[in-house]
């Protein structure tokens, strides 16, 4: 099924948005609240799963549980493009990087980085970003609060 071809309608929406909220909420709850069987909702969590919708479930760790308070995000400036690919595929190594994002603008790579603390992360930067080959500088920006963390909406 292509994307285009989807259509998510009400009570997809009502599945969608229980599970977004609480992924553990019991199947047979939800479908009473809407009066269907469980087994339509499985069958319709399906097709929302083969169409490309759903990417799949995960538990969410408390990071600071266990002891990462730095939160960083770090720009990476390359110095040549076709760097990027080598510049990936060592990012990958590195545990505290949790996510990259290739963007327009000053930066070729966007990281983000959880760390114990600031030594932590300057460790991370001076002895494993910046050791990147192809990596000219960086540019970090620790974050002092999260205030807004969330799905779009549907």
């Amino acid at each position: 099924m292509k994307n285009s071809d989807l259509k998510v309608d009400g009570i997809d929406k009502i599945i969608l948005n229980h599970l977004m909220t609480n992924a553990r909420t019991p199947i047979l709850s939800i479908a009473r609240e809407i009066g269907i069987s469980g087994a339509a909702i499985h069958q319709r969590l399906k097709k929302l799963e083969v169409s490309g919708l759903i990417s799949g479930s995960k538990f969410v760790i408390n990071p600071k549980v266990l002891g990462f308070k730095t939160l960083a995000f770090v720009g990476i400036f390359l110095d040549s493009s076709s760097k990027y690919k080598e510049a990936i595929k060592r990012l990958k190594e590195i545990d505290e990087v949790t996510e990259s994002h290739y963007t327009t603008g000053n930066y070729a790579i966007f990281v983000k980085i959880l760390c114990k603390d600031n030594e932590h992360l300057m460790q991370v930067l001076n002895h494993q970003i910046q050791h990147i080959k192809g990596v000219a500088r960086t540019e970090t920006f620790i974050s002092l609060d999260q205030q807004i963390d969330r799905q779009i909406k549907i």
